[in-house]
């Protein structure tokens, strides 16, 4: 039976790039995962092994060093633009760049004053720990002529230890969960949100403003909504950015719920007042939604393991 070949890309994955601003003796970092998928013309390289129109994958690796050299990172989305361009302008027979870059964030330690008894201890602008739990991470994607970027984040952990409840669910004979009127409400946020920026005539956004304001509005929503159930959070958080955000339209969300059950405290004659819990990493329920802007077809996949 013939066979024909499908959709296919190629590229270099995880090139984990360190750029170091230099602004007199206060440094900034730029900490990317950054990896490269090109498609195109590329069926002769699969029928006959022919490379006639293959650039190799470290020839990607190495633009994604000098690049990062030569015009800097701005931010995540600026330098996967900047390589998405310059992949589908410069290689005639690569018509689609897809970037995938994973930033990882840093921020000054902060040193003893000058009455310090350590000397010089007021100086130092170059020691950095890591920031945070998250990643952030974005998606750019350029066939020559439309963009599509989507960002966001992943692994940022946050906890409501009251005003939040569950009750009122459908019951059967397998079901022996309690409602619950005083509940800890935790989860793991893992979001994407897709910009409505897909052509070089309109204005591009301010992407680090835009990633600092989407992440607190969701943190906000977050902290700020009476919960009935996590889907009901989940909406508002969403809600929140899109109404917040003009340059966002869609942004979908993984969210499981991070369980923390009671602990039968009687058998040791302890009453146990909404203060003592059991944190169960597993199973969790898993609850995943997109919010859309009204009028918005969505296109954020579904599936967003590898994204």
């Amino acid at each position: 039976m013939p066979t024909i070949l499908g959709q296919n890309q190629y590229g270099k994955a995880e090139n984990r790039v360190v750029k170091i601003t230099r602004d007199g003796d206060t440094h900034h970092i730029k900490d990317l995962n950054v990896s490269v998928a090109l498609s195109g013309d590329m069926d002769d390289v699969h029928y006959s092994g022919s490379n006639a129109n293959v650039l190799p994958t470290d020839t990607t690796k190495n633009t994604v060093y000098a690049f990062a050299k030569e015009h800097g990172i701005e931010s995540a989305e600026q330098f996967g633009i900047h390589l998405a361009r310059h992949f589908v302008s410069s290689q005639e027979p690569i018509h689609r760049a897809r970037i995938r870059i994973e930033e990882y964030s840093w921020e000054r330690i902060a040193t003893s004053d000058g009455n310090s008894r350590f000397i010089g201890a007021d100086e130092v602008k170059h020691s950095f720990v890591r920031k945070g739990q998250e990643t952030r991470v974005s998606q750019i994607a350029y066939d020559g002529e439309n963009w599509e970027v989507i960002s966001g984040l992943k692994d940022l952990t946050v906890m409501n230890s009251t005003n939040s409840e569950f009750w009122g669910y459908v019951k059967d004979k397998y079901t022996t969960l309690k409602e619950a009127y005083d509940r800890i409400l935790a989860t793991d946020v893992s979001a994407r949100w897709r910009y409505n920026w897909t052509s070089d005539e309109q204005r591009m956004p301010n992407w680090e403003k835009s990633y600092e304001q989407a992440r607190k509005h969701m943190l906000q929503a977050f902290a700020e909504t009476y919960s009935l159930s996590l889907q009901q959070t989940l909406y508002q958080m969403g809600s929140r950015i899109i109404n917040s955000r003009s340059e966002i339209d869609e942004i979908r969300f993984s969210l499981p719920n991070n369980h923390h059950f009671l602990v039968d405290l009687e058998p040791f004659g302890l009453k146990n007042d909404n203060e003592v819990y059991f944190a169960a990493d597993r199973p969790y329920g898993l609850i995943e939604a997109t919010v859309l802007r009204d009028g918005v077809e969505p296109q954020i996949p579904v599936d967003m393991t590898n994204l």
